[in-house]
C-alpha cells in the first residue's frame, strides 16, 4: 500500500515559497549589516537589452487572462478544457513562427493517462448513521478497483499498536479479522517519541491490519491544524491522474477511509461513550480499544477513465551551425485542477496560467529579435505537473529533442507574488548548483534586482517542480520566483490569505490589482539568461561537489 503524502498536493511548497521571501527580508537586512563591498554591476550587452524591450507586459496578460477563462475549464489534464489550452498555446508558438517540437511534425506530445474520481453517492452506514462521501469521510488511494465495499462490525482499536517495548497491546480482547476497524493517527501523551516511531507509522500500522484479515479500515485523528480534515477532504475527493502505465498494486486492498471528527461522532454514538471521549483516554494513555458492538457497510464506487492529454513543445532554431543542435529550454505547466464532478472550475491563473504568460512573452522576444541566439532555444508547456510532475517527467523519458543536447532548463512556477508589484528580488532555485547560478547573479547585478538565496535548502523546494525531471537526466536547471518591492508586511499578508482561500481552489483567478510589470521583470530575467547560455561556448556544468551530474 502507497504511503498516503500529503506533500504530493503541494500546498507545503506554496508555503515554502512564502517563507522563503519572509527569510529574504532577514537575509537581505544581514548583507546590508555587514558592510560587504559593492561589486561593479555587470552591464546588458546591446542585443540583450534590444530583446529585453520586447518583452512585453501585455503578451503575458493576455496569455493568463485567456488559460483561466471559463472556456477553459480549469485546464484539467486529459478533460476537454486541458486539451483545449494545449491547442490555445500550440496556436501561439505557431503565430510566433516557432517550428513544431512535438510529435509527428505537429505541437503537441500525447500522453496516454488513467484517471479515477469517487462518486458522491459513495456512502458508509453504520447502525442508523449514513455518513457522506466528502462531508464525513474521504477514500484514501490507492484505488485498486472500481467498486471498494466492505462490510462487517464496527471496533475500536486505539493506536494500533502492540509493542513489548511499550508495554502494550491496543489488540487486547479484539478480533480484527472480518471487522471495519477504527485507528487513531498520533501518539498518546507522555510517551518517548523515539520509541512510539520504533512501533511503526500509522500507514504501516494499517497495512498490518489488511494483513490480520480488517474488511475496512477508517483512520481517525487524522487533521492537523495545517492541515485540517476539510483541506484533506478538499484534495482526495478530486480526480486522481496517473500516467496510463503506472504500476497497478498487486493485490486488491480494502477501502481505507479518512473520517472528520463530525463523522467519528456519528460511529460512536449509542456505542457508550462519544468519540471526543474515547480519544481523551486513549490520548491519556489509558486502555480504550473495544467492540463498538454495531454493523457497518462500505460502499464506494470509483470511476476509472483512459484519456490523453498533450504536452506543448515549440523551438525557435539556433543561428550556429555547430551549436543549433543544442538547446535552452523554458518550462511552465499549463495544467490545473479541471472541472469537478459538481461543475466547480479551478482557473490555476497564479498557479500557473501566469508562467505559461511568462514563457510565451518570452518565446514572443526571441522570435521578434534581430539576432538569433546561437544554441536553439525550446518552449515546453506540460500537462500534468498538479498530479506529481507527470508531463515533464514523460518529456524527458520520451524527448523530443535529445536529453543530452539540452544545455539547461529554465523553469516558471509559482504562487502569483510577481503581480503584486514590481519585482524587486528573486530567488533561484537551484542556483548553487551549477554554473547558471553565476549566471543569474550577473543578470540580477545588471538589471537592478537582489538575488536571494534559498534560505532553507533543508525543505528541497528544487525538487518539487517540473525542473527536476530535467535534473535527474543530468540537465542544470533553475526555478526563479520573483517577489515585489516595498512594504513586505502588506504582501506577505496577501500571500498568506492567498495560500489560505485561493491556492488550488475554484477562487484562483485574475484579479483586476494584478500589477503585470513584475512578470514582465521576471520573464525578462529568464529572457537574458537563457540568451547568455544559448550563446556560450560551452554547456553550463555542474559545480563541484554538487549531487547531480550530466548523462544520469
Amino acid at each position: 500500500m502507497k504511503q498516503l503524502k500529503l506533500k504530493s498536493w503541494r500546498r507545503p511548497l506554496a508555503a515554502l515559497l512564502l517563507a522563503t521571501f519572509l527569510s529574504s527580508v532577514a537575509f537581505g537586512w544581514q548583507q546590508a549589516a555587514t558592510g560587504a563591498a559593492v561589486k561593479t554591476a555587470p552591464t546588458l550587452s546591446a542585443a540583450e537589452r534590444a530583446a529585453a524591450s520586447l518583452v512585453r507586459a501585455e503578451t503575458i496578460r493576455k496569455i493568463t487572462t485567456e488559460l483561466s477563462a471559463p472556456e477553459m475549464q480549469g485546464r484539467g489534464t486529459a478533460q476537454p478544457g486541458g486539451e483545449r489550452a494545449a491547442r490555445y498555446i500550440a496556436d501561439h508558438f505557431q503565430k510566433l513562427g516557432l517550428k513544431p517540437a512535438g510529435d509527428n511534425g505537429t505541437y503537441l506530445q500525447a500522453i496516454k493517462f488513467k484517471s479515477s474520481q469517487v462518486t458522491p453517492d459513495s456512502s458508509l452506514k453504520a447502525g442508523n448513521a449514513v455518513l457522506k462521501q466528502g462531508a464525513d469521510f474521504v477514500l484514501a488511494p490507492p484505488f485498486t478497483s472500481e467498486q471498494m465495499d466492505a462490510s462487517g462490525g464496527l471496533v475500536f482499536v486505539g493506536y494500533g499498536v502492540n509493542s513489548q517495548e511499550l508495554k502494550r497491546n491496543d489488540f487486547e480482547g479484539i478480533d480484527v479479522k472480518g471487522k471495519i476497524v477504527v485507528i487513531l493517527n498520533g501518539r498518546p501523551q507522555n510517551v518517548d517519541e523515539a520509541a512510539w516511531r520504533k512501533a511503526g507509522s500509522t500507514m504501516a500500522l494499517a497495512r498490518n491490519l489488511i494483513m490480520q484479515g480488517a474488511a475496512g479500515i477508517i483512520l481517525a485523528n487524522f487533521g492537523t491544524p495545517a492541515q485540517p480534515y476539510k483541506l484533506v477532504a478538499n484534495y482526495l475527493s478530486r480526480r486522481r491522474v496517473q500516467l496510463a502505465d503506472a504500476p497497478v498494486p498487486p493485490i486488491k486492498l480494502p477501502p481505507i477511509l479518512l473520517m472528520s471528527d463530525e463523522g467519528l461522532e456519528k460511529l460512536f454514538a449509542d456505542t457508550g461513550s462519544t468519540y471526543a471521549q474515547t480519544v481523551a483516554k486513549a490520548q491519556s494513555g489509558e486502555f480504550a480499544s473495544r467492540d463498538l458492538n454495531k454493523q457497518a457497510t462500505i460502499s464506494v464506487s470509483i470511476k476509472m477513465e483512459e484519456a490523453v492529454s498533450s504536452n506543448v513543445a515549440a523551438v525557435l532554431e539556433g543561428s550556429d551551425p555547430k551549436l543549433k543542435d543544442q538547446a535552452v529550454v523554458y518550462t511552465a505547466h499549463y495544467d490545473a485542477y479541471g472541472i469537478d464532478t459538481q461543475g466547480r472550475i479551478y482557473p490555476g491563473a497564479a498557479d500557473n496560467a501566469l508562467g505559461v504568460g511568462m514563457i510565451t512573452a518570452i518565446a514572443e522576444a526571441f522570435a521578434k529579435s534581430k539576432e538569433r541566439p546561437r544554441r536553439s532555444i525550446i518552449f515546453l508547456a506540460v500537462t500534468g505537473e498538479e498530479y506529481g510532475l507527470l508531463g515533464a517527467e514523460y518529456w524527458v523519458k520520451h524527448p523530443t529533442w535529445p536529453i543530452e543536447k539540452i544545455a539547461a532548463d529554465l523553469n516558471f512556477d509559482g504562487i502569483g507574488t510577481e503581480i503584486y508589484g514590481p519585482v524587486k528580488r528573486v530567488v533561484g532555485f537551484g542556483a548553487e548548483y551549477s554554473e547558471l547560478g553565476k549566471t543569474l547573479e550577473d543578470v540580477l547585478q545588471a538589471t537592478g534586482v537582489a538575488l536571494t538565496p534559498d534560505p532553507m535548502p533543508e525543505e528541497q523546494a528544487f525538487y518539487r517542480s517540473d525542473h527536476f525531471a530535467f535534473v535527474k537526466k543530468g540537465v542544470p536547471a533553475l526555478m526563479l520566483l520573483g517577489g515585489p518591492e516595498g512594504d513586505t508586511a502588506v504582501w506577505i499578508a496577501r500571500a498568506k490569505k492567498w495560500l489560505d482561500t485561493d491556492y488550488h481552489q475554484p477562487t484562483d483567478t485574475v484579479q483586476p490589482n494584478w500589477n503585470w510589470e513584475g512578470p514582465r521583470t521576471s520573464a525578462t530575467i529568464g529572457l537574458i539568461i537563457g540568451m547568455r547560455v544559448a550563446n556560450a561556448e560551452a554547456m553550463p556544468a555542474w559545480l563541484p561537489g554538487a549531487p547531480f551530474k550530466r548523462g544520469a
